[in-house]
C-alpha cells in the first residue's frame, strides 16, 4: 500500500494545505539557522537589518504578515523575517542551504542525471480473434440441392481434402454428359473437325473444374463413362468448422455459403491502444499478454498492424498482433491483457536491440533476416527496421537524458527540480526544466539539466515548501514573494469559521459533473449526521468510511486554476478531520470532530455549488460545546441535533437553506424542544 503522501503527490502535483503546514512547521524550525550564506547586510546593526526585512510571518500560518517581530496570534510561534528582494534572503534566488542534521531529518536523497536507454510499459486490453487470412468459406460452385452434409455441427475439426458436402445438380449432370459425348465424337475424327471437338472437350473439362470437381473426379467420369448428378465438396484447409449455414435438402445458388472453416494454429489479438501511447508503438514489436483462462502463463506475438484511424468514441486505436497457437489454447473472443516494453531513445524514438540492423517483411513481421532479401511467405522485398521508426542499438549518442520520475514537481506545464550544488554540501537550487514524455520510472529531459548533475528524488516537496515559506520562487509561486493565496490557511480558516455567511464565501465556476460529485459527498455526510442524532456511535464511524470513499471519487481534474488549488486545500482539510474522527473512542469525541467536518463541507458547498438535485439545510445549536454553539448540515426540514442526540433531539434552528435553483433563505431565532 502506498504511503498517503506519495499517493497524493502521484494523483496531482499541486501542494496541498495540510502537507504544506506540516513541512512548513518542520522547516520553519530547521531553517532558522540554515538559510543562505550570511551577507554583510545580514550582520549589520539593527537599523540596517530592520530596513531589509519586508515583513514577519509565521512558518505554520504564512497568511500572518506583521511589520514587527512577535508571536503568531494563531499558534504562538515566533515569527520569522521575510526579506526584501536583493537584501538578506533574496526572494529571487531559488537556493536553500541545509545543515547536515536537516538533510538527514528531511531524508533528502539525490540521484544523478543520466544519459541511458529506459523502458516504458504500455498496457492494452483486447480480445482474441480469428486470423482472417486463415478463414475458408465452403460455398456451392454450382446451383443445386444439398443431398448430404458430412459435418453435422460446428466445432468439428476437419483436415484438408476431407469431404464435407454431397450436392445434387442437374446442370452438373448435363455438363458431364456433354463431356462424354465429346469424347465419343473424337473417335474416328481427324483434321480440323477433331481439333474443334478437342477444344470443346477441354472447355467442358475446365467448366467442371470451375464447379469444384477435382482432376481425379473428371478422369473417373471419363474412364467409367457414367455421368453423375452429384458432386462432393472437399475442405480446402485443415481447421475447425466454426459456422454451419447449410442444411440437408436445402436448395443453393452459386456462391451460397455452407460452412466456414478456421485454421486456429495462428490467431489475431486485437488490442485497444490509447492515443497517448501511440508514440511508443511500432510495427514488429514483441507483445506479451495473458488471459484469465491461463493465469500466470505468458503468450507472445508481434504487432502486425496499427490502424491508421482513431475511434472517436473511445479515443483508442486498434492494434493487431499475430500469435502462434499450435495447441489451440487461445479461443476467439477471449479477453486478454497485453504489455509492450519499448526502449526509449531520443525524441521519443524506440529502440529494439533484437531488431537493430535487421531486415523485416512489411507484411509478415515474423520474417526477420540479417541481410536484404525477400519474404518467404509473400515474396515482398524486406525493409530495414530503422525505416519503421526504430533506432540502431549501437548509437550511444541517441540515448536520452533522463531523471527519476520522483524528481520533478509538476504543475500544469511547469516542472521544477532541486539540484544539489556540486561544490557545497547541503546547498540545493530550484530549477525549471522542460520534460519530455514519461517512460516507466523515468522522465526524459529536453532542457534545463546536464548529464552528471544530481537532482533530489526524495524530499523535493519539503524543500519547495521551505522555499515558499521563505518567500522565494517556488513550484507554486514562480515569482517569489509571499506564499500563493490558494495555499494560505487564511482562506481555510475563514472557511472553517462557523459564523461565515454565504455572502462572504466567493462562489467559483465549477462544472456540473463536479457539483454532482459534491452532492454525493453531502449524501455520505448525512449518514454520519443521522447516526449521531440517534446516538449510534458505530453507525457514525461507518459513515466516516462512506464519506472518505465519496471524497476519493471526486475527480479533481474537472477543476482548473484557483478552483483546483482551493479544492485541494478543502479536500486535505476534510481528509484530516475524517482521519481524526475515525480514531475517536467515544461518541463525544466524534461529535467534536464532526463540527469541523460540517464547517468544511459547508464551505465546499458554498464555494463550488451543488448539483441542484437536493435541498441542503444548515442548522445551528447555540448550546453545543458549553454554549459555544455549533453548526451542521442535514436533509430533513426539522431539527435533528447530532451534538446532543436523543437528549435534545430538537434543539437548534435552521439558519440557511441551499435549494435547487433558489438563493439562500436566512432564518433567525432559536427553538428548544
Amino acid at each position: 500500500m502506498r504511503p498517503p503522501l506519495k499517493s497524493a503527490l502521484q494523483r496531482h502535483p499541486l501542494v496541498t494545505t495540510g502537507i504544506l503546514l506540516l513541512f512548513a512547521f518542520i522547516f520553519g524550525y530547521l531553517f532558522r539557522g540554515c538559510g543562505e550564506e550570511p551577507t554583510s547586510s545580514q550582520h549589520a546593526p539593527g537599523a540596517q537589518e530592520q530596513a531589509s526585512v519586508k515583513f514577519y510571518t509565521c512558518s505554520m500560518h504564512p497568511q500572518i504578515q506583521q511589520p514587527n517581530p512577535g508571536t503568531c496570534p494563531l499558534c504562538a510561534m515566533d515569527l520569522i523575517p521575510v526579506y526584501e528582494s536583493g537584501t538578506g534572503q533574496a526572494a529571487g534566488v531559488r537556493q536553500l542551504t541545509l545543515s547536515p542534521e536537516a538533510v538527514k531529518l528531511a531524508d533528502i536523497q539525490t540521484a544523478p542525471v543520466e544519459r541511458k536507454y529506459v523502458s516504458a510499459e504500455i498496457r492494452m486490453d483486447g480480445m482474441v480473434a480469428f486470423d482472417e487470412t486463415r478463414l475458408s468459406y465452403i460455398t456451392a460452385w454450382v446451383p443445386g440441392r444439398i443431398e448430404r452434409l458430412f459435418v453435422d455441427y460446428t466445432g468439428v475439426r476437419v483436415s484438408k481434402a476431407d469431404h464435407l458436402v454431397s450436392l445434387y445438380s442437374p446442370e452438373l449432370l448435363t455438363t458431364q454428359k456433354e463431356l462424354l459425348l465429346g469424347l465419343k465424337m473424337l473417335k474416328g475424327q481427324s483434321g480440323r473437325v477433331r481439333q474443334s471437338t478437342l477444344k470443346n472437350v477441354e472447355a467442358t473439362r475446365e467448366k467442371l473444374r470451375l464447379w469444384g470437381l477435382t482432376t481425379q473426379q473428371i478422369r473417373h467420369i471419363e474412364k467409367s463413362g457414367n455421368a453423375s448428378d452429384q458432386i462432393t465438396i472437399y475442405s480446402p484447409i485443415s481447421g475447425i468448422v466454426v459456422n454451419k449455414n447449410g442444411f440437408e435438402g436445402m436448395y443453393v445458388k452459386t456462391g451460397t455459403r455452407i460452412y466456414t472453416v478456421a485454421d486456429l494454429s495462428q490467431v489475431w489479438i486485437k488490442l485497444d491502444a490509447y492515443e497517448s501511447d501511440l508514440t511508443w508503438l511500432r510495427y514488429g514489436q514483441q507483445v506479451e499478454f495473458e488471459t484469465k483462462a491461463y493465469p500466470g502463463e505468458l503468450f507472445t506475438g508481434r504487432i502486425t498492424f496499427i490502424d491508421p484511424t482513431l475511434d472517436p468514441a473511445t479515443r483508442t486505436v486498434k492494434v493487431r498482433v499475430n500469435v502462434p497457437n499450435p495447441n489451440g489454447k487461445l479461443k476467439p473472443d477471449m479477453f486478454v491483457t497485453a504489455r509492450v516494453y519499448p526502449q526509449v531513445a531520443m525524441a521519443g524514438a524506440v529502440m529494439e536491440p533484437e531488431l537493430s540492423g535487421k531486415w523485416i517483411c512489411p507484411m509478415h513481421p515474423e520474417i526477420i533476416k540479417n541481410t536484404k532479401n525477400t519474404c518467404n511467405i509473400c515474396g515482398m522485398d524486406l525493409v530495414t527496421t530503422e525505416s519503421l521508426g526504430y533506432v540502431a542499438a549501437d548509437r550511444p549518442d541517441k540515448a536520452p537524458l533522463v531523471i527519476p520520475a520522483s524528481a520533478p514537481l509538476i504543475t500544469g506545464k511547469r516542472a521544477v527540480v532541486y539540484v544539489a550544488a556540486p561544490e557545497k554540501g547541503g546547498v540545493f537550487e530550484g530549477r525549471e526544466i522542460t520534460l519530455g514524455p514519461r517512460a516507466g520510472d523515468f522522465y526524459i529531459v529536453k532542457t534545463g539539466l546536464d548529464e552528471g548533475e544530481k537532482v533530489v528524488v526524495n524530499g523535493s516537496f519539503k524543500l519547495d515548501s521551505a522555499v515558499q515559506i521563505l518567500a522565494k520562487p517556488s513550484m507554486m509561486n514562480p515569482e517569489g514573494g509571499h506564499a500563493p493565496a490558494g495555499h494560505h490557511h487564511g482562506e481555510a480558516s475563514k472557511a472553517d469559521d462557523p459564523e461565515k455567511t454565504a455572502q462572504d464565501i466567493k462562489t467559483l465556476d465549477s462544472p456540473a459533473a463536479f457539483k454532482q460529485q459534491i452532492d454525493n459527498t453531502v449524501i455520505a455526510y448525512y449518514t454520519i449526521q443521522q447516526a449521531l442524532s440517534l446516538d449510534k456511535y458505530k453507525d457514525a464511524l461507518a459513515g466516516i468510511a462512506v464519506l472518505e470513499k465519496a471524497l476519493q471519487a471526486v475527480d479533481m481534474k474537472l477543476l482548473h486554476g484557483k478552483a483546483h488549488m482551493l479544492w485541494m486545500q478543502d479536500m486535505e482539510t476534510l481528509k484530516s478531520h475524517l482521519t481524526s474522527a475515525g480514531r475517536t473512542k467515544t461518541i463525544e469525541e466524534l461529535r467534536s470532530r464532526f463540527e469541523k467536518i460540517s464547517d468544511t463541507l459547508y464551505a465546499v458547498t458554498r464555494r463550488f455549488g451543488t448539483g441542484g438535485t437536493m435541498i441542503i439545510h444548515r442548522f445551528h445549536c447555540p448550546m453545543a460545546f458549553n454554549n459555544r454553539g455549533a453548526y451542521w448540515l442535514q436533509m430533513a426540514d426539522q431539527t435533528e441535533n447530532p451534538y446532543y442526540g436523543s437528549s435534545m433531539f430538537r434543539c437548534g434552528v435552521k439558519k440557511e437553506t441551499i435549494a435547487p435553483g433558489k438563493t439562500i433563505e436566512k432564518q433567525e431565532g432559536h427553538r428548544h424542544e
